[in-house]
Parts: structure tokens; sequence; C-alpha cells
């Protein structure tokens, strides 16, 4: 099983230097992936020019947005930014989309949270038709530049419901699923869920799939690691955001590989580790467990 490493988007400290020096960590070390997700409001960094400027610093890794709030975007915009990305990456693009759940996000940018999931449908097959080079309406030019990769980069859709899983099956190349304790038996949920609906959709193909979880080893983890979700999930209420910040313990070199173990147990292809803090230590310490793993 391959692991990835997620940036540290949310952290007001990721700043030029620190950036650079995460994505050097992440590309010279046992990692596969280097990811960043996308939110609106609150201190974060814009996912799509921090994708730009890793896909810059670094060679090997693969640059993945985790996930593109699709709905939120113009499915011909987001085509060109990600065609893009596949470009000043030489090709390592694959992208992963997803309805997100932030509705306050949306009302930032007058996107409508309105029927997000049959919109993102429809944006997913816009983007693979502007990717073949089609014109997004007749009588104009195609939409450059065209991807590195043939057909543009693979698309994993980020589902944890029943009928998300039924609608990305039509679809997806890959699915990306989440825990955020990196608990083996909601891993496991979601993936019989993902074989059902693949096999509802006669698809003959297996999709990839992807995990993901908190975690932190850094100086002070436990406190930083709750604090960290705490924030994350404050938006869904107090009381959501104390239950789940108190839950989270992936916070030792031990827990950490115990859930990365669980993951290769469960067939994940791979699995992303999205850190608590900015510290470089994150990715070091991850490396070193990797080492010893």
């Amino acid at each position: 099983m391959q692991v990835g490493v997620c940036l540290p988007y949310m952290e007001e400290e990721l700043d030029r230097a620190r950036l650079r020096a995460w994505c050097r960590a992440i590309d010279d070390g046992p990692f596969a992936t280097l990811s960043c997700g996308e939110r609106i409001t609150g201190p974060t960094v814009e996912m799509a020019t921090t994708l730009a400027a890793a896909a810059a610093l670094t060679e090997r890794v693969r640059i993945v947005p985790t996930l593109y709030v699709l709905p939120m975007h113009s499915a011909v915009k987001a085509a060109k930014e990600i065609a893009t990305l596949d470009v000043l990456s030489g090709g390592r693009v694959t992208v992963t989309v997803g309805v997100g759940g932030r509705a306050g996000d949306y009302q930032a940018v007058g996107a409508s949270f309105e029927k997000r999931h049959p919109r993102m449908d429809d944006q997913v097959a816009e983007m693979r038709r502007i990717w073949r080079g089609e014109p997004p309406l007749p009588g104009l030019d195609p939409v450059g530049p065209r991807p590195v990769q043939t057909g543009g980069p693979p698309i994993h859709a980020g589902v944890m419901g029943p009928k998300a899983t039924r609608r990305a099956a039509a679809w997806a190349d890959g699915v990306y699923l989440w825990s955020g304790n990196g608990v083996k038996a909601e891993i496991a949920h979601f993936l019989a869920m993902v074989d059902a609906a693949w096999e509802d959709a006669g698809r003959s193909e297996a999709p990839r799939r992807v995990a993901g979880f908190w975690y932190s080893l850094s100086d002070g983890a436990p406190e930083r690691l709750r604090g960290y979700v705490y924030d994350y999930i404050k938006v869904l209420g107090e009381d959501a955001a104390r239950a789940m910040s108190a839950g989270v313990d992936r916070n030792r070199p031990d827990a950490v590989r115990e859930s990365l173990d669980a993951m290769e147990e469960l067939g994940c292809d791979e699995c992303f580790l999205v850190p608590a803090t900015a510290d470089l230590a994150e990715v070091e310490r991850a490396a070193e467990l990797l080492a010893n793993r």
C-alpha cells in the first residue's frame, strides 16, 4: 500500500519557506502523493494555487486535490485549472472531487448548495469533454491546455453515503474514503458500499481505493490533534466538535502504524495522512515510521 501526505493547508504558519520545506520532504521521502484540500472560509490557502506551486517544487510524487468541491466551481474553469496542473506537474495529477459539506463556503463564492450531487455528475462529464478538446459551446475555441495524461487526469470521488457512492460508480476511476481516526471498521463499511455499487453499475474494473485519516506526530501531538479536529468540526456545532475531537488518538507512531496496517489489510491501494500541524516533524516522523514499518 502506498502512503501520501496532505499539506497543512489550514495552518496560518504555511508560508513560502514552510511550503518549500514540506514539498521537499514529501518528494524526498517514502511517500507516493502530495495532496491539499479545499476550503474557502477560514485561514486556509487556496488549493489550486498551492498545488501549482507544489507541482513546480516536486519531481516525483503525484499531485492530488483532496478534494475539489466541484459544485462550487464552473466545470470549464475547473477543467482548465486541473489541465494546467497536469501540464505543470508533467502528468502527475489525480483529482478527487466531492460536494463538501460546508454551506457557508458555497455562499461565500455565490454558488448554490442545492442539487449539488446531480450537478457534480454533469460537471465530471463536462470536464472530460473539455479534456478531449471539444469546445465548451458551439462556435467557441476549445479550452486549453490539453492535459499531459490522455483523456485527462484520473478522477476519484470523495464519498461516504450509499447514494453518493452509487452515483460515483457511474463515472469515478477511484474513491477516497475517510475515517477521521483511521478506524478499520469504518473503512471496511465504506469499501463494502463501493464494491456493491461498482457491481450494480456493471463496472468491470475495480476502482482505486484510497483511505485517509487525521494524525499528528509533532511535539505536543495529543493536544494539538484534538485542537485541530475541534476547529475543523466546529462548523457542525459545539457538541459535534467536542465529541469528535475527544475521540481522535492517532498521535503516536504505534497508533498511526496500526491504522495504516488496518487500511492495508482491507485492500486499500493508498492511504493519505492528514496532519494536524504545520510542523515539519509531521513529515519527518511519518517518514521514519514508514521506514521501520
